[in-house]
Order: structure tokens, then sequence, then C-alpha cells
């Protein structure tokens, strides 16, 4: 408790100090020929900027961010229950600080980041559906507040190299032609609170990600449309404690995952079409328990793949259209449950007439269960998903999703299928 306490502390201290030097700093007379609030339902977010301060931190350097998101599942068939835990309610908040100390205090290229969650429910998956691979990748149990990101960035050479080192998120990623890029990342699902819900269809789950943890990763951009990336983190990490006390006290693990790839743009009359394609090594050098139970190995390795593409666009003035992506991934299948995974799927941005920000997807991803455990009497594990994403306003989303679920933790049990709906709420 304590470490939490202490990073609770300096997260709170750091932003109201900040916030109110950048304030202090304001002329009154700027203050009082603001412009008035825009309507409640045109304003980007709840707030409006923090009812306006927040316009004038992003001029100094200083950006702060809030985010909450709900979710309610409910088991409608199959798994491991439908009556009794068959639907449960979780929730999330993320707290985001970041700083350009180019803005601040002339230092090119130096930047900051701060972010700071809590979460509130498991989920359904334990009581009641029994998901190998999840179908709530934003459920993460009972947390009031845990800082689980600090880290520092230099840009370097315009951009084309990005040195970031602290507790860090390997699957935060960087960018390349605005595609997001390094590691896993993808256009079309890799964001619970705005896609779709799944947990394979966010992230591999061949991938070992570690929680946020002490790490370094390095960007290098040779070309607008080529670039490659390398970082390592505490394999041992709890997003919970600041990192030293499993980085430097205890076994020196590090995974540690190299990611290149292009992002090439098509011209077509409705406007460029937008792709990125990468492909990713990873290495986990922690003992494992090999699932024959014939002893430990170390030194895990594994590779991925990752892919997006622009298939459609309405025009050039807008991001409107239908969108393509892809994931494979492949690992030992001594070591780990999931042997081999696949995914893909599609999304379209204003399908629906005079919808426009509105976002509808499909996508299906399976997992390939490993022979060697005898805890799989299935081969494979499958989740399909369809969701439509409502853009209430700038800062309200509403999102209704269905799951179907095929073997659910590679057992005997029946299909599951589930509901829910999602609300984000920007502040």
């Amino acid at each position: 408790m304590a470490s939490r306490s202490w990073w609770q502390s300096v997260l709170v201290a750091a932003t109201v100090a900040l916030a109110c030097g950048a304030a202090g700093a304001e002329e009154p007379a700027e203050s009082a020929a603001a412009s008035p609030s825009s309507s409640l339902w045109e304003r980007e977010t709840l707030t409006d900027h923090w009812f306006g301060l927040g316009d004038r931190l992003q001029e100094s350097g200083i950006e702060v961010g809030l985010g909450l998101t709900q979710v309610y599942q409910f088991n409608t068939r199959g798994g491991l229950a439908t009556a009794r835990h068959s639907g449960r309610y979780a929730g999330s908040y993320d707290l985001e600080l970041s700083l350009d100390f180019e803005k601040m205090a002339g230092l090119k290229g130096l930047r900051a980041y701060v972010a700071a969650e809590g979460s509130w429910s498991d989920g359904l998956d334990a009581s009641s559906v029994g998901s190998l691979m999840g179908v709530n990748a934003d459920a993460g149990g009972y947390r009031s507040i845990d800082v689980t990101e600090l880290w520092f960035e230099l840009a370097l050479l315009q951009e084309r190299l990005i040195i970031r080192a602290g507790k860090i998120d390997l699957s935060g990623g960087f960018e390349c032609a605005g595609c997001p890029v390094a590691f896993d990342c993808n256009a079309f699902a890799n964001d619970e609170t705005a896609q779709f819900l799944a947990g394979p269809l966010v992230n591999n789950p061949t991938i070992p990600f570690p929680e946020s943890g002490l790490g370094m990763a390095v960007y290098v951009q040779p070309t607008d449309w080529w670039y490659a990336a390398a970082g390592g983190a505490d394999a041992q990490a709890d997003a919970r404690k600041t990192g030293f006390s499993t980085a430097f006290d205890d076994e020196a693990y590090y995974v540690g995952l190299f990611e290149t790839g292009v992002t090439p743009s098509l011209k077509t009359a409705g406007g460029p079409l937008q792709g990125a394609y990468r492909v990713g090594l990873w290495y986990d050098p922690q003992p494992k328990d090999r699932l024959d139970g014939n002893g430990t190995e170390r030194d895990d390795l594994g590779l991925y793949t990752s892919m997006d593409q622009m298939l459609l666009r309405e025009n050039e003035e807008s991001d409107q259209g239908l969108g393509l992506f892809a994931r494979f991934g492949w690992t030992n299948h001594e070591l780990n449950a999931i042997k081999s995974f696949w995914s893909t799927g599609l999304q379209y941005r204003g399908l629906v007439p005079s919808r426009d920000d509105d976002v509808a997807g499909f996508g299906v991803a399976q997992g390939r269960l490993s022979p060697e455990s005898g805890e799989f009497t299935r081969k494979h594990e499958t989740i399909m998903e369809t969701f439509y994403n409502v853009q209430v306003a700038p800062w309200l989303s509403v999102a209704p999703h269905i799951q179907y679920v095929i073997h659910p933790g590679g057992a005997d049990a029946d299909d599951a299928m589930v509901a829910g709906v999602r609300v984000q709420v920007t502040f």
C-alpha cells in the first residue's frame, strides 16, 4: 500500500502543480476574452477541456485527460453458467498527463507521459463464460488507482529516432505515417474502449506482454513508409508497483520485442487508402514449466504479424469507409497453451447515412491449443464479435456488442453467446 500511495501522491501533486503554474502564467484579460463554452452535445469533452483551462495548459505543453469506461455483459447461453452470476458489470478509468518540455522549457524533442488507472470487477469470464482468451479486455479487477506508466521520451532527427525509457507498456505503440505501430498495434482492432472488447481482438494472445514495468524502447523510421523498433521490459513486473523491486532485486528477466513494417498508401479517386503491415519477434528468458510436466525450459521465442488496410473511402475529406485487419501468431507448443493464433475482421466508419462518426465492426479470432497440455479436450477456442459504436457526442459513445465463443476454454462446455453494452465518457 505504501508504494501505491507514494505514486498516487506524485501523480496528483504533479498534475495540480503544473496546472496551477500554467494557469497562473496567463493574463487575466486573456481569460476574460475566452470564447463561451460550446453546447454540451458539441463539445469535445464533457468538461469542455476542463472548463477552458485545458486549452491554455496545452499551449504551455501540458495535456491532462480522463476517460471512463463502463461495460455490462450477460451470458445468454452456454459456457459455465447462464443463471446465477451470468451477468457482470465492470469498468475502469484512465487518467493521463502528457508533458512537452520543448514548449515548457525549450528542451527540444523531450516529452514525458504519466498514466494512472483504476478498475472494478474481473468481468464474467471466470464465473460464467470460461473463455481462455477473454471476452472483456477492459476488466482489470478491483483496483483503486495505480500508476501504470511513467516514462520519458526523446525524439531526434525530426522524429525519425525516438528513445523511450521508464515504466512502460510495450503495447503502447508509436506512429508511422499516422498508423499505430510497435508493438502489435492495429488501426481497427487495438482499443477496448472504442473498438472490440474481446481480448484476442485487442492484442495477440501469443505475445507474452509483461505488465507495465521498467524498460526501454527505441523506434527508428529511415523513410516515410518504413520503420523498425526494439524494446524490452521487466518480465516479472507488477503494474501496481514502481518496478524497482522486480527489475533490480530479483532475477534480471526482460521480455524483448523487435518489429519492423511498412505503411503504404494507395491513391484512389476517393482519397488515399492507408495501410500498415507489421512483422515481429519476441523473446522471453524466464523459466517456464513444460506443459507435458517434464521439467522446465527457458528462452521462449515466438513470431507475429499484424496488418490493417483501408479498402474504401467515401471521400477525400473524411476518414469514413471500410477497413480490413488481420493478425497471426506462433509460439512453442511445449511451453504455451496457445500454440498459434489468427484473427481477421472488418470495420466501417459512417456505415449508416447521417451517422458519419459511428463505427461498425465484425471480427473473428482463433487460438489453436497445444496438444501437450492435458487440460484441453478441444483443439481450439474461437471468438466472434460484432459491435456498433454510436457516437452520441464527441465525448460520449455507446456500443452494443455480441460475442459468440466456440469451445470456451478448450473444454466440452456448450458454445457461449455473450451480449453487452459499453459506455465511454471523455472528461
